[in-house]
């Protein structure tokens, strides 16, 4: 099995924007998202983009008027990031998402970690060391935002085979497979080359969170004020330190 920074660097960094129908079109839904919630800078302007990728989120945030820094273990991801970042005010690092906090000098107004990157950690355990992290690293009324899938019920039989996206020269789907904890994602990428079709296949695993015991450990880690809500299986989380 490979580990969710191989599975990223052998299958799917190099779909990665082809999956979210181009750059243009991404951004322009991350930036419709945070128009939504009334994101932008009020205080210190300082944001952390955990597992950023190529600047989905990153790039619409540094646009509002932050400062932010990306952080992301897939340099294939990232360098797409730098080279659609402009001018605009973008540290960019490669490293483990969970170790964000060494790259800190003061406190943050706002983190985000979106787009199911929270699902990629190794362990439940991770998940609340990252967000006792969060909490002790963000500035008083800072936010922390997150969107993950809710994974904790199971698709049986054929519903567990999910067409992604195709077009004349690329199909991709992927299968699931559950187990107590985790969910194992098995991606098929078939991209056709020189008139053959070649298969390009791997595997990860992915968390089962449900959105209750998400609420329950942010309000351990500190969260007071907590938002969530459910579009059609996308959880999105807004908590506030107070």
């Amino acid at each position: 099995m490979a580990t969710v920074k191989q599975h990223y660097e052998e299958v799917l960094a190099d779909v990665y924007v082809w999956m979210f129908g181009g750059f243009s079109n991404a951004l322009a839904q991350n930036s419709a998202f945070l128009s939504r919630h009334d994101i932008k800078p009020v205080s210190s302007g300082i944001a952390i983009d955990l597992g950023a990728g190529c600047g989905f989120q990153s790039i619409p945030l540094a646009r509002t008027g932050f400062t932010v820094t990306a952080i992301d273990h897939s340099q294939k991801l990232l360098n797409l990031l730098a080279d659609h970042a402009d001018d605009l005010s973008i540290t960019i690092i490669n490293d483990d998402l969970v170790q964000f906090d060494r790259h800190l000098t003061t406190s943050a107004e706002l983190i985000v970690c979106m787009t199911d990157t929270l699902l990629h950690l190794d362990s439940k355990a991770t998940v609340c060391e990252l967000f006792r992290k969060i909490f002790t690293a963000l500035e008083k009324n800072g936010r922390f935002i997150a969107t993950f899938r809710d994974l904790s019920f199971e698709l049986s039989a054929l519903e567990r085979f999910i067409p992604v996206k195709s077009d004349n020269s690329s199909i991709m789907t992927c299968f699931l497979e559950y187990e107590p904890e985790t969910v194992k994602v098995h991606d098929l990428v078939y991209k056709k080359e020189n008139e053959q079709w070649t298969c390009h296949k791997s595997f990860y695993r992915k968390l089962r969170l449900s959105p209750d015991w998400v609420l329950e450990q942010l309000s351990g880690a500190g969260f007071k004020s907590i938002e969530m809500s459910n579009d059609q299986g996308l959880i999105s989380v807004i908590a506030t330190k107070r």
